[in-house]
Order: structure tokens, then sequence, then C-alpha cells
């Protein structure tokens, strides 16, 4: 395995992914201002079925197909309204990107759901997930594989100066490791997902993206994120909300920062809280607090990226426009003073 670093600069910041509101336009020329240093493609749920996270990923895949039902998104033999939905969107998306990035130049974001999590997402014609049926899962990682594969090309095509980084959201990872996906009735869960094999199957995706020099991030806003199997796994880099994350995982952090993983940290609150947004100090000082309980070099501080603590689809325009540039001041203040 031959792992694409991700190296982000002094003072980074960048978004998860979703973003608030219907405009696809306004959407990418926020994040084209606010994010300079690691703009992303943005999404907007807010629009309806089809631009959601699973439905977006469903427009990724090749030769499957997806539509959507009152339980969620399923397989299906052909292509219908709610695929074509999906796709459109994504094409809209990237029109709206292509057009407001003209010229840039840098490394730029695409996300997707991950593997575990689309396999948990997204179900069978008879309704049971995807992960329940091992030769549908075979199926659903080489579609995915292959889609974002072709998602990469269609970037560099549409922004020649674009450096793809492709962030895989696995929030439902702890859940496939530890045996609680639950069937559609609800009255049985399914067996646990061995680490070796979550392990193998991320891997092969790292793989395939590293064959484009693409290095790939990790997103999973859970309490213990499995760092360790992501980074043995050839994750270049990790986004987690660290308002959230346990103290257990604080070992597998620095090792991983250690050995060059790059940290997204999840600083800012993604939707409004009672108390507003705290100051650009009190916003960082979880990463402080997580360098000086691991040892590590202050100096490393200066390329954490901050980023909201999740997608901000559940925010209001406002909250988005403020908490943006927090997050940019944010990494700016780690980088101008690591010691704090």
């Amino acid at each position: 395995m031959s792992t694409t670093r991700f190296a982000p600069g002094h003072g980074w910041a960048t978004g998860v992914g979703s973003m608030p509101g219907s405009d696809p336009r306004e959407a990418s020329a926020t994040v084209i201002s606010e994010l300079p240093d690691l703009p992303h493609l943005c999404e907007l749920p807010g629009r309806g079925p089809g631009a959601d996270m699973v439905g977006r990923t469903g427009a990724l895949l090749v030769d499957l197909h997806v539509d959507l039902q009152p339980s969620g998104w399923r397989l299906v033999d052909r292509p219908g309204m709610d695929e074509r939905r999906a796709r459109s969107y994504l094409v809209q998306d990237l029109d709206h990107l292509e057009e407001v990035a003209e010229g840039y130049v840098g490394p730029l974001k695409l996300q997707a759901t991950g593997p575990w999590t689309a396999a948990a997402a997204l179900r069978l014609p008879r309704g049971e997930p995807v992960l329940s049926d091992a030769g549908a899962l075979r199926d659903l990682i080489g579609s995915l594989t292959e889609g974002l594969r072709a998602h990469v090309l269609d970037l560099r095509h549409r922004i020649p100066g674009a450096e793809p980084v492709v962030q895989l959201d696995e929030p439902s990872l702890p859940a496939v490791l530890h045996g609680a996906i639950r069937s559609t009735s609800g009255a049985r869960s399914y067996a646990p997902v061995a680490e070796t094999e979550a392990q193998t199957v991320l891997a092969s995706l790292v793989d395939a993206l590293g064959a484009l020099d693409v290095p790939v991030v990790v997103h999973c806003c859970a309490r213990r994120p499995p760092v360790a199997l992501l980074q043995r796994a050839g994750a270049a880099g990790l986004s987690l909300d660290l308002t959230v994350v346990s103290q257990d995982v604080d070992d597998e952090i620095g090792t991983a920062v250690e050995a060059g993983v790059a940290l997204l940290a999840g600083l800012v609150p993604a939707v409004p809280g009672t108390a507003g947004l705290s100051d650009p100090t009190t916003t960082v000082e979880p990463v402080r607090r997580l360098w000086q309980r691991l040892g590590l070099d202050a100096e490393t501080l200066r390329s954490v990226v901050v980023t909201p603590t999740c997608g901000m689809a559940g925010a209001d325009p406002g909250h988005a426009l403020a908490a943006l540039p927090l997050a940019r001041t944010g990494a700016r203040q780690l980088a101008d003073d690591p010691e704090g």
C-alpha cells in the first residue's frame, strides 16, 4: 500500500461538506472566498432528496442504480427519476464551482460517503442494507471506487489547477464495527465487521485514488472514531470532531500525527448553539489541550486544518457565514502563535 500524503500548509481551514441553503453558485462562491487554502465542493441537502449525502454518493456510482423509498435509498435495476435528479444536482454543483473557481490553483476537496457508511445506508431491492450481502457489498465497493476515480478526473478537467483531495465520510463506521447496524424491521442487528475487513476495503479505495496521486481524508465525527484502523488503511488525513472525541483515542491520534497523518480538527460549531460562536482563542483550545496531553511539539499545530465540527446543512446561512471565517481565523492563530 502506497499512501499519497496530504501536507496542509500553515493556517489552513476548510469545511466538512454540506452547507445551508439551496443556491449552489452562492455556496461555491462563499467557500472559494472564505476558505481560499482548501475549498471544497459543497453539498446542499436543503434542495431535497438527491442532494443529501447518500443521494450524492448514489449519483457517483458506476453501473449501479439507486432510487428513493420511504426506508431510504436502495439499489435498483435501472435509473429512475430520483437518480437523475441526484446526478443533475451533482453536475450543477460542479458547473457552479468551475465558474467561480476559474483560475484556481491548489488543493480542492471532494466528499463522498465512505464504503461502510454507504453499505449501511443503501438498501438492497428486498429492503435490507447492502451490508447484509457479501456479493452486493463487493459490487458497491467496486462501483464507488470507479465513480470516485471518474469524479476526480472530471474535476481535473474542469479546474486544471485543482489538486483533488477526497474525503470519505464514515459516520457509521463505528456502528458497523460494533454490530450496531439493524435490519429494516429492527428485529436484529448485523454481525460486526472485522477490523481487518474494514481496513482492507478502505485501503483498496486509498490505493485506487493513490494511483491518481490523490490523498484520502476520512471524516468520522463519532466519540470514539477508529483512528488506528484508519491510519493502517492509509488515510492521509483524519477529520474529527475534537469537541466530542474521547480522550480514550488520544494515543491513537498522537501516533497518527507523529506518522505524518494530517489532522482536520472539528472545532467550530456546525450549528448555532445557545452561547453563540466563541472567540478564536477559545475555539482552538481543544486542539491545544490535545497537544499538551500528548506532549506533541507545538510547532506542528501550525499545520492543523481547522474545520466546523460537522456538515452545516442544519445551520442558517448567517451562521455559516460567521463559522467559516472563524475557522480561518482560528487556524491562522495556531499558525502565528502555536505556543498559545
